[in-house]
């Protein structure tokens, strides 16, 4: 493992054990906020189609989220893993439509639209437990999303890409290595925090 790779699981070490400290009132809480913020940005309340995920465990919870997003009308994509940690997608068709999967996942029993599907996103919401205030998103070191935005990169595909985090999960510095692409936000329950791309102003 090289020294950037320990740095990572050091801190993700850290920022798990963080989170199993929340309490159930401070999670749900923070759900209800995250709902709020997406609804309340631009980039995300204009979006037609958006790439989003079910939360698991202490992970900011998304349920209520993509719920409100598909009442709303938007076109809503959610990952189905592969056994190569890969992601394929599928739609979002309302409440009670997820299944379980495994590692726990629940997943769309929709069709599965192939890996592309992602590209035709206007918005991505990640998964992550840190970002830092250059756009670094941490992730859990399983690499699902660093292809899915390697793909949107080969792609020349432009979504907002938002990492969806606790407060304190927005942190100085993440370490970053080659593969690691920046986002554009992180939203979480205290507000919207916007990055600048490389070259680029920040989003919305």
């Amino acid at each position: 493992m090289t020294g950037t790779a320990t740095l990572k699981a050091e801190l993700r070490a850290r920022l798990l054990e963080a989170r199993r400290a929340l309490t159930a009132g401070e999670r749900q809480a923070a759900d209800a906020a995250l709902v709020q913020r997406v609804r309340d940005w631009a980039p995300l309340a204009t979006a037609g189609t958006i790439a989003a995920y079910a939360s698991m465990g202490t992970e900011p919870g998304t349920h209520d989220l993509i719920d409100a997003l598909h009442a709303s009308g938007a076109q809503v994509l959610l990952p189905v893993l592969q056994p190569d940690n890969d992601l394929d997608w599928a739609r979002y068709g309302g409440p009670g439509t997820l299944v379980r999967a495994s590692r726990g996942l629940l997943e769309p029993s929709g069709d599965r639209l192939g890996l592309q599907a992602v590209t035709a996103a206007n918005a991505v919401l990640l998964p992550g437990l840190a970002v830092d205030r250059q756009g670094v998103r941490l992730g859990r070191g399983g690499g699902s999303y660093d292809r899915v935005l390697e793909r949107l990169a080969s792609a020349g595909a432009r979504p907002v890409l938002a990492v969806l985090l606790y407060a304190h999960e927005v942190v100085d510095t993440v370490p970053r290595e080659p593969h690691d692409h920046l986002v554009d936000a992180a939203v979480t329950p205290d507000g919207v925090l916007q990055f600048r791309r490389p070259g680029g102003a920040a989003t919305g």
